[in-house]
């Protein structure tokens, strides 16, 4: 140290100084804060987390720490809370007050605020309104949406045919069809499963998708100022999304150019004559921004979550081929080789069993979308100061002990009586719930079940011969299967 210049020694001793206040203040800030793993001083409890699956480290503190216990990631403190009864109290019983969304530093630099999901205040109302009663214009949870995922399904069949039973992956196909589903509404357009437009949109999600999970991402949203030094990740992220925005941008151009507030032809067409209407003032909500990031939000929800949920349960259904066959079963007794219609549901009460177990075992959005409070609360019992982030942790309602028999294995009767008939679990909470519940939820479960009842009546799902199925997740912002390759053997 004889050599060390006194400055450089007098600049750390400051830098630590100011470490260990900012640490003290940030810990002791509020009486009555949820309790939690102490921090330490600048990484606060980074070093207990695992960084690939942090959902399963938040899981794991609430056992110690209790339904509503605090962690703090660089930078950030956080309140955790756990289980079906707490998750619910918040979301549903103080909706208002944990419907806000944090400051996330990734997420921020795509969306700018922007868009429906990591929006606040009054442009997030606007926007969710909007959103809701134009899915609904546009078909969800109507007989026109169902004959797009009829039509869709047919397709999808055919591409799988023609693999003539050799193994294959199906993960950008299973992405392309369900993308053409919210593809539909909001450009009222279809792509071929080839088309290099739709296959480079598709790898744009997926690629960020896996970036936004990654550990260099939990990272860079706990140090920023550090990180953004370092911006490797932030400028891969910023590039893939930059090329959907500019697919977007391109596409509402054209079509502004074509406008007919008479003819409304998809969402963008309804956006735009919105955007048209609006009478100038202070606070404008149908901007370029706002379309950009929003038909961005839709695209990328709508088709991540329901084929990562398909995908699931293709394996699923290799893993367990007593249960494919008793769908199967069920299929050609109720349905036999008709179409499949959204109104057979009701008299499929093992495959509505299945699907929802997909859902709940799949645990797709582990720890959720952030929020944050909107308010100062006292929330059983504990004060959490408004702006604070909250993760009403997702994982820890689907896999609540307390009210799923065998929350860590498949098991269909979590859905079931005893006579078989389906009943519903108040603790199945895949779409989250709430204010910022998800918007596409109906359309979703459409999908869902005409897309998988569709697949398992025309072919029976194989691994490869030697194959191992490893129900492992990958490590992602959402929970997805690793890439496996299977076989379909067409039903005779």
């Amino acid at each position: 140290m004889s050599n060390t210049d006194p400055v450089t020694v007098l600049s750390i001793t400051l830098c630590i100084f100011a470490a260990l206040l900012y640490y003290g203040r940030r810990r002791n800030g509020y009486r009555n804060f949820p309790p939690g793993p102490t921090p330490l001083p600048i990484i606060g409890n980074m070093h207990i987390m695992d960084m690939n699956r942090p959902y399963e480290t938040l899981h794991q503190l609430s056992e110690k720490y209790g339904s509503v216990y605090s962690v703090q990631l660089g930078e950030e403190k956080m309140v955790i809370l756990t289980g079906y009864e707490t998750v619910k109290d918040a979301l549903v019983n103080h909706a208002d007050e944990f419907s806000g969304r944090p400051r996330v530093p990734l997420f921020h630099e795509i969306t700018k605020g922007h868009g429906v999901i990591f929006s606040n205040n009054e442009s997030w109302k606007v926007m969710r309104r909007f959103t809701l009663s134009t899915l609904r214009d546009f078909g969800m949870g109507k007989e026109t949406i169902e004959n797009r995922i009829d039509e869709e399904s047919d397709y999808l069949v055919e591409k799988i045919n023609s693999y003539k039973g050799k193994p294959f992956d199906n993960t950008m196909i299973i992405n392309a069809a369900v993308g053409n589903i919210i593809v539909s509404i909001l450009l009222n357009h279809r792509f071929d499963y080839e088309d290099p437009t739709l296959l480079r949109l598709l790898k744009v999600v997926n690629d960020n998708t896996k970036l936004l999970g990654c550990p260099m991402s939990m990272m860079y949203n706990a140090f920023p100022s550090v990180m953004s030094w370092f911006p490797g990740i932030q400028k891969t992220v910023a590039k893939n999304q930059g090329e959907l925005h500019e697919f977007i941008e391109e596409t509402f151009t054209t079509q502004k150019k074509q406008l007919d507030a008479n003819d409304q032809r998809n969402l963008i067409d309804s956006f735009l004559v919105k955007q048209r209407e609006e009478k100038p003032s202070l606070e404008l909500y149908f901007t370029n921004e706002n379309l950009t990031v929003l038909v961005a939000d839709l695209f990328g929800a709508g088709m991540e979550t329901t084929s990562t949920t398909l995908r699931w349960g293709l394996l699923l259904m290799m893993k367990y081929p007593q249960i494919q066959r008793k769908v199967q079963n069920e299929i050609d007794k109720v349905i036999g080789s008709s179409e499949p219609l959204a109104a057979h549901r009701k008299d499929m009460p093992y495959t509505d069993a299945v699907i929802h177990e997909i859902q709940r075992f799949g645990n797709i959005i582990p720890v959720n979308v952030p929020h944050a409070t909107t308010q100062d609360v006292t929330f059983r019992g504990y004060f959490i100061p408004k702006g604070t982030q909250v993760i009403p942790l997702l994982t820890s309602v689907l896999y609540d002990k307390n009210h799923f028999k065998k929350p860590k294995e498949f098991y269909p009767e979590h859905f079931l009586d005893a006579s078989g008939n389906f009943v519903k679990n108040e603790a199945f909470m895949p779409f989250s719930a709430g204010k910022r519940s998800c918007a596409g939820e109906t359309l979703a479960k459409m999908e869902l079940f005409m897309f998988f009842v569709k697949l398992l009546q025309n072919f029976t799902f194989q691994a490869p011969p030697g194959a191992t199925l490893d129900l492992t997740p990958a490590v992602a912002f959402t929970c997805c299967p690793m890439s496996y390759m299977m076989r379909a053997v067409p039903r005779t």
